[in-house]
């Protein structure tokens, strides 16, 4: 079932349908992009930011500033030009202890995905596994490198290190051998969730007993609007199973695709498999990207210099921003469906771009269309996201794009579209 051709052609179809919803239905209001707000994207001062880190540049080399230009230009080295000022933002930002030859500076978080997932599934039998439902860049990197991905989550009464112990006998016995668990632990996408302290501490245990490589996505930890940070898998991981995965597409802005892995000193202990890993990335991103534009890294890079290492100031204003919006989402629900006794339900995310709803009828791509022709909004399914037949009557709305105005009008449409639908049903 989880290898069906015909669930990888769904799922890696996702995007089109929805951009195909969303220039059909222009006038719609969209509850379904996870994008930054583009309200706080500011081009021209980071662009300025350029000449601070060519000086940063020129300095570090012993050479003059046109020499670093022209060096900027030219085709660069394939593990980035900015690998000290991410371990040192990681190090300030998230406690991460990483040195910079330790990382890999990527097109995005997406490319250091098509990187490793390849890289740790190599024999046939290798799956990787995922929380279920997941983020569709995952799925899609397996999907079209041909890799089975499968969903792994607790049973009742289990913690996470007995289920990847039952999942990994299960999968032995199938013939087939776990090689990466990829999951976003902060502000999950597609539901918001956060898993906590003792559940990233089981996990990390469980990978370490069977040799599984956490893949630690973390785009939206920055954004916490309330409760205490709980500590990244990577700066808990001391047996050297997390390789952990960095992006400015949320901090600054997608258009710099700048993005970064970093794999452990010693991967289950050895240094020898670390540093065949880090290797083995390095060679794929040769013949991938050749190397991460260095243009942008300078951009990236020279915003670094600026904010002394750490954006935690420099996100303040929009991470108030998606609270504010959080909060109007949250009220605009308990209006609209605070008094149908649970039939329909959401939860309260501590911070991040998504939450999750509940409807009391199935919701998948039939009912996108017809909400959006119908009644001029437009969700995401949780069937997009899933990896087998679950969810099906939940969707995801994200409130990090949608201004605060169009939230409330936005729900009261969704609320006359499940009301028109609940009384089919009835």
């Amino acid at each position: 079932m989880f290898n069906d051709p015909i669930a990888r052609s769904s799922r890696l179809s996702v995007m089109n349908f929805l951009n195909e919803a969303a220039n059909r239905y222009p006038t719609a209001i969209s509850f379904a992009s996870g994008r930054p707000a583009e309200s706080f994207f500011s081009l021209e001062r980071w662009l300025g930011a350029v000449p601070v880190f060519l000086d940063h540049m020129a300095r570090k080399n012993g050479s003059s500033v046109s020499l670093a230009e022209k060096r900027l230009a030219q085709y660069g080295p394939t593990a980035g030009i900015i690998e000290a000022l991410v371990a040192e933002q990681l190090r300030i930002d998230e406690h991460i202890a990483c040195e910079p030859e330790r990382v890999v500076v990527t097109a995005g978080c997406q490319e250091a995905l098509s990187l490793l997932i390849p890289a740790l599934c190599r024999a046939p039998g290798d799956v990787v596994l995922a929380r279920n439902p997941t983020y569709i860049g995952a799925t899609g990197v397996a999907d079209f490198a041909g890799i089975e991905i499968m969903p792994v989550e607790p049973l009742a009464g289990e913690d996470w290190a007995r289920t990847l112990a039952r999942v990994a006998a299960e999968l032995r016995h199938a013939g087939k051998t776990p090689r990466g668990l990829y999951l976003t632990p902060e502000f999950d996408n597609p539901t918001g969730t956060v898993l906590n302290e003792e559940q990233r501490r089981s996990i990390i245990a469980g990978c370490v007993e069977h040799r599984i490589v956490v893949l630690e996505d973390n785009p939206y930890g920055m954004f916490r609007f309330e409760g205490a940070t709980t500590p990244a898998m990577a700066a808990l991981d001391d047996a050297g199973c997390v390789v952990y995965l960095a992006t400015y597409s949320k901090t600054l802005c997608p258009a710099v695709r700048v993005g970064a892995a970093v794999v452990p000193k010693r991967l289950f202990g050895s240094a020898s498999e670390a540093d065949r890993l880090l290797a083995e990335l390095s060679e794929r991103k040769s013949f991938v990207t050749v190397n991460t534009s260095q243009v942008t890294q300078a951009i990236v890079g020279g915003v670094l210099l600026e904010q002394q290492g750490s954006l935690r100031a420099m996100v303040e204003r929009p991470r108030l921003h998606y609270r504010r919006n959080r909060d109007a989402l949250l009220s605009a629900l308990h209006l609209a469906f605070g008094a149908r006794n649970g039939e329909v339900s959401w939860n309260r995310p501590a911070g991040g771009f998504f939450l999750s709803l509940s409807l009391p009828f199935e919701f998948a791509r039939e009912q996108t269309a017809a909400c959006a022709r119908d009644h001029g909004v437009i969700v995401m399914p949780m069937t997009f996201f899933t990896l087998d037949e679950t969810h099906r009557r939940e969707v995801r709305l994200a409130f990090s794009n949608t201004e605060e105005s169009e939230i409330e009008a936005g729900v009261e449409r969704l609320a006359r579209y499940v009301d028109a639908q609940t009384s089919l049903v009835h």
